[in-house]
């Protein structure tokens, strides 16, 4: 890597935090456990975003080049090494996929057809398996260095079909009802969105000159690119008058969860863009790690708009909670990769 290893920034108080968190999550099993589980289904979606997006982002840049990938692989290297982890961190959805989603509870809410060939447990299980591993393959290969442009084509392929198999059935298909096309690409992109603006909140200083600028505007595009999706499905749907498909969209249009993707649009999108648009902010290091940081939380509200509706206000208790413990160990985890590639760069 031609940029110095990031030092690690995260360390004792947010593994402190985790140890509470999992306390906290320990006592609610026994109180609430389908409301924990719920909740950690939110903070999984949100925190797999980033070792996801990372990896991608990688193998995009293992195949086109360029100074912004090099201004940020000190951070998306080490952010990659976490995939693994998720495998771990998706065992408790496994384990009890009947709080989350009515289907696997109650198969009769389903067209037997459906149940049958696609939506049931074990080709659920299947499905995420085949991602978990796949994707944790690709980032051994790309932690290690032995990832070759026809991996990362291949690679690349591989995540364009999974992710369209796995965004619909670890959040569309709590409501079976609900379908759209476009989907995968919002939650594909709001992955890359969430890697760009973890590497800019948590990287050092880039060498090369314009490499933040570069990374800014990276950042502006991904933005776009997840509200525009979005909005255009929202549309094609209002437009077409698909009553169906309105109700899922009424259902987080009412109760206060109006307010939560009011807030998501606001914090993640409308002010990080009128910030980037002045270029000053563009250009500078501590400006960029703000406007990331407002977008992450962004981010996590728009992952909870899309999942809390369909389970009360429990869950979003619970998500942010099953989150500090999630951020928690994750961060620990990135802090030992960046330890150990420093050291490893160190002896070469």
């Amino acid at each position: 890597m031609s940029e110095h290893v990031a030092r690690p920034v995260w360390r004792r108080p947010m593994l402190i935090a985790a140890v509470y968190a999992f306390v906290a999550l320990a006592v609610g099993l026994a109180a609430s456990p389908k409301s924990v589980m719920q909740g950690w289904l939110i903070a999984f979606v949100f925190v797999s975003s980033i070792p996801i997006g990372s990896l991608v982002l990688l193998l995009i840049h293992r195949l086109t080049g360029g100074r912004w990938g090099t201004a940020v692989e000190s951070i998306l290297v080490p952010a990659t090494s976490m995939v693994p982890f998720l495998a771990i961190a998706f065992l408790p959805l496994a384990f009890g996929l009947s709080a989350p989603y009515r289907w696997a509870a109650d198969a009769s809410t389903l067209r037997p057809e459906v149940a049958h060939l696609y939506l049931n447990q074990p080709a659920f299980l299947l499905r995420s398996t085949v991602a978990l591993t796949g994707w944790s393959v690709l980032a051994i290969a790309v932690v290690k260095g032995r990832c070759t442009e026809l991996m990362a084509g291949l690679g690349l392929a591989f995540h364009a079909i999974v992710i369209s198999l796995v965004a619909v059935d670890w959040v569309l298909s709590i409501d079976s009802k609900f379908s759209s096309s476009a989907f995968a690409a919002v939650i594909a992109i709001q992955q890359l969105l969430s890697a760009l603006a973890f590497a800019a909140m948590a990287g050092p200083e880039p060498r090369q000159s314009g490499a933040i600028a570069d990374l800014a505007g990276l950042i502006i595009a991904t933005v776009l690119g997840t509200v525009y999706l979005g909005l255009m499905s929202f549309i094609v749907i209002w437009y077409g008058n698909l009553p169906d498909k309105a109700a899922w969209y009424l259902a987080r249009a009412h109760g206060g969860w109006q307010w939560l993707l009011a807030a998501a649009v606001t914090i993640g999108a409308l002010l990080p863009l009128c910030l980037l648009l002045n270029q000053s902010v563009r250009q500078s290091r501590r400006a960029l790690r703000l406007v990331s940081s407002l977008i992450l939380l962004g981010v996590f509200l728009h992952v909870a708009w899309l999942i809390a509706p369909a389970f009360g206000s429990g869950a979003m208790v619970a998500a942010l909670i099953a989150m500090v413990a999630l951020i928690g160990i994750g961060l620990g985890l990135f802090d030992r990769a960046v330890s150990g590639l420093s050291g490893g760069a160190h002896a070469k």
